[in-house]
């Protein structure tokens, strides 16, 4: 009865299959690890250059953003992104956008300044601070939603991080340069300073003057000056719609005025012929410095003057030696004075003795 038992349990036990399993085979670390379709889309539409976007300072950091409603007008006109998105890719835009800020691609942000400033009619369009809204849910009116991931930096930038330790090395060793190198570098970068400058100069005072005559406000390369702005815009030529109130007369004679003191205490003050003939000298005289310097003029300066020093030094010591030869002659003079004055006194007082 034991045996029989045995073996019916036997009988019961369920075979191990001798069949190879294909995704055991498989190491884990061969296995490709599919990425999230919503992270290669986000990444495209934020390299896209097409989708108007700014940089703003969000709790202490920067982050690039856009609008709302720009996000629908992109996506409108770029249906082919949504091929990414591959099984969703039916999704209209508020789900997508939602879907996003689910994964924590995306979050939505409101401006810091909720009224409007003083002599303006409406709000900034781009604000330039931003916070965290409370509600993470898509909309497009007046809502902007800022990237949180890393954006992948162009193979021009990696290079550039490269570059910088050479430059700076470089800019080190400026006073080994041949003496044209130096002449170049010098006359570049003063041309380029003075080419910032007059750009800053012109810019000012064609915004004083259309601001005093015709009281507009134009500005022109409006964001030369701008930390958010990208390179594209920052060399933007054409001004801004003036979108402020129209100044009052009384502002604009009162600037008049300001002006014209200005431009009489400069006069006033200018340095004449013979001063700013002193100060070029002076320049002149620094740069001919900076430039004639060299290792070769350094060490032979050196040793010049360690042997300028020697021989003052052993001049100092023959100076003193002699002086103490002398100063030993003069006491053996005196001594042999003293002598034979007291000699003299002897025979006197001899010669007294002998007459008495």
């Amino acid at each position: 009865m034991k045996k029989s038992s045995g073996g019916a349990g036997d009988k019961k036990r369920p075979r191990r299959s001798s069949a190879p399993d294909p995704a055991s085979d498989v190491p884990p670390r061969k296995q490709a690890v599919k990425k999230d379709v919503f992270q290669v889309f986000a990444e495209k539409v934020r390299d896209h250059k097409e989708l108007v976007s700014r940089w703003a300072v969000l709790q202490e950091t920067r982050v690039e953003y856009f609008r709302g409603k720009d996000f629908v007008n992109f996506l409108k006109n770029n249906p082919e992104l949504k091929d990414i998105l591959e099984s969703d890719r039916n999704l209209d835009t508020e789900e997508i956008a939602n879907i996003l800020l689910g994964k924590n691609l995306l979050v939505r942000c409101d401006r810091v300044v909720k009224t409007v400033r003083p002599g303006k009619k409406k709000l900034s369009t781009w604000p330039a601070h931003l916070e965290i809204f409370p509600e993470q849910v898509f909309s497009e009116n007046d809502a902007f939603f800022a990237w949180t991931f890393a954006k992948r930096h162009p193979l021009w930038q990696t290079l550039l991080s490269f570059f910088w330790p050479v430059l700076t090395l470089a800019i080190c060793l400026f006073p080994v340069y041949p003496h044209r190198c130096k002449l170049l570098i010098l006359y570049s970068c003063a041309g380029i300073l003075f080419l910032i400058l007059s750009v800053l100069l012109i810019r000012g005072a064609i915004f004083g003057a259309l601001y005093i005559i015709l009281g507009k406000r134009i500005w022109f390369f409006p964001n030369i000056l701008a930390e958010e702005a990208t390179l594209g815009e920052l060399f933007r030529f054409w001004p801004k719609k003036d979108e402020e109130e129209k100044p009052k007369w009384t502002t604009r004679i009162f600037y008049a005025g300001v002006a014209v003191l200005f431009i009489l205490l400069l006069r006033h003050h200018a340095p004449d012929e013979a001063a700013r003939a002193r100060y070029h000298k002076r320049v002149s005289n620094i740069i001919d410095d900076v430039l004639e310097w060299s290792p070769t003029l350094a060490l032979s300066g050196m040793m010049d003057k360690q042997q300028n020093v020697a021989n003052a030094t052993g001049s100092a010591e023959t100076s003193k030696t002699g002086a103490e030869h002398a100063a030993d002659g003069d006491d053996e003079n005196s001594f042999m004075e003293q002598y034979n004055n007291t000699e003299e006194v002897i025979e006197d007082v001899d010669d007294d003795k002998q007459h008495d």
